[in-house]
């Protein structure tokens, strides 16, 4: 991220806190919980496997089994809850969000546009804009807050477990993280590129006369087509290259790993659950970088709709930097 984005990015997460703050502290404890299970599922594998190899008794595999389905159980059981409260918080900022919108419109002096969004804009922003950014507030923090704890989770275990299967997995990441920065770049010009033209043929639409073909709307539509168009190609090569680095990731833990327990330096439990681990590191990881994508999106499409929120009142909602520190919850 640029760093001119920056300031756009913190300013967009303090509204977030003035509309939502006491809900997201709810999300920071339930994703928390969250990111704390994620290893006991593979200690409790490795443990089943290590003692099968040894022969353990069936009463112990027993025991171990349900302590599995114990951990998972309350894993999505705290999954459940975190998401539903996530969406929640996230369509209460969406429905005042949209309120401050249409304020903005029936409260502007008549041929003051220049003041509030006119009508085609206004429409775009009401279906699209303001649900995107709205949504986003839910997640704002719990959602990166259980990826990075979900990762941090499961490599601490895989290097308490085999140091060199940890760092392993450490260095299937960083590569992505890479591509996923270098992909981020183009990916924030060509949605600014997107949202403006989506918004010109919204108006372009909305004020023509019947029997008129207006051409700068079928520009416009021409200029999203592109747009959208490129963001599809740079998304999906971004996608191959981590898939084909996760599966280098994995090839390398099952070598390397199965050279260590031929060296008697581990088991075959620790191999298995570094396989899971690597496994279990691929979704968070992933879920992590739609993340940043989505509040790289979000930020640019919040910096638009800014001047048509602010037109709504410096009290009108907390969404706008003139928005009141105590507005209330949302939740």
């Amino acid at each position: 991220m640029q760093s001119g984005d920056r300031p756009a990015l913190r300013e967009l997460y303090r509204a977030v806190l003035r509309v939502s703050g006491r809900d997201q502290l709810v999300l920071v404890v339930l994703a928390l919980a969250v990111a704390a299970l994620a290893a006991a599922p593979l200690k409790v594998q490795q443990l089943a496997i290590n003692g099968l190899v040894a022969g353990i008794p069936s009463e112990r595999l027993v025991f171990l089994c349900a302590l599995f389905l114990l951990a998972v159980t309350a894993s999505a059981g705290l999954k459940l809850v975190l998401n539903e409260r996530i969406t929640l918080v996230g369509e209460r900022v969406v429905l005042r969000l949209r309120e401050r919108l249409y304020r903005a419109r029936v409260t502007a002096p008549a041929g003051a546009d220049a003041d509030g969004p006119a009508g085609g804009r206004l429409v775009a922003m009401l279906t699209g804009e303001a649900e995107t950014v709205g949504q986003f507030a839910g997640g704002a923090i719990a959602t990166p807050l259980v990826q990075l704890g979900t990762l941090a989770s499961v490599i601490v275990f895989l290097v308490v477990q085999q140091p060199w299967l940890g760092l392993l997995a450490l260095a299937v990441v960083a590569p992505q993280a890479a591509i996923a920065g270098m992909a981020q770049r183009f990916v924030d010009a060509r949605v600014a590129e997107r949202v403006e033209a989506l918004r010109a043929a919204a108006q372009g639409v909305a004020s023509a006369e019947p029997g008129a073909v207006d051409p700068a709307v079928g520009e416009a539509l021409e200029r999203v087509y592109r747009a959208r168009r490129r963001l599809t190609r740079v998304k999906l090569a971004a996608k191959a290259a981590a898939t084909l680095i996760g599966g280098l990731g994995a090839a390398a833990v099952l070598l390397l790993g199965g050279l260590l327990v031929l060296d008697g330096r581990s088991d075959v439990g620790t191999v298995v659950a570094a396989l899971a681990g690597l496994a279990r590191i691929e979704r968070p990881w992933r879920d992590l970088l739609a993340f940043f994508r989505q509040a790289s999106v979000v930020r640019v499409k919040y910096r638009l709709l800014l001047p048509a929120i602010e037109a709504g009142g410096p009290n009108a909602s907390g969404l706008s930097p003139a928005g009141s520190p105590g507005s209330r919850p949302v939740g």
